[in-house]
């Protein structure tokens, strides 16, 4: 008897573990709490990593993961660090206004 070609999927396969699980946009989207048009978007632009299958936008774990550090927020450090820092020297003199470079009036063109 032959063996089918794709073994049924209560059949355990030695590569089982090595294939991720693939997402949808509307999955990422309901975790992340966007649109999956957003989704689609920031993949279609490649702005957020993604696997393609044929036409269509899948996303890994990982994926999921790096979208998520890639978006992620950090404390401003530079209040902190101001406030632990020596005094610095004073700020540079800002030029005047009446210094800067002379400004020509635009005139409207006549209509046709």
């Amino acid at each position: 008897m032959p063996r089918p070609a794709i073994p049924p999927a209560s059949a355990p396969t030695p590569h089982a573990s090595a294939v991720p699980r693939l997402y949808l946009p509307e999955d990422v989207a309901a975790v992340l709490g966007c649109s999956a048009w957003w989704v689609k978007d920031r993949a279609r632009r490649r702005l957020i990593p993604f696997t393609r299958v044929g036409r269509a936008y899948r996303f890994t774990g990982e994926h999921l993961a790096e979208i998520i550090r890639m978006h992620e927020a950090r404390p401003a450090a530079s209040r902190q660090r101001a406030a632990t820092a020596p005094a610095s020297k004073p700020p540079a003199p800002q030029p005047s206004p009446s210094a800067a470079v002379p400004t020509t009036r635009l005139r409207a063109r006549p209509p046709r």
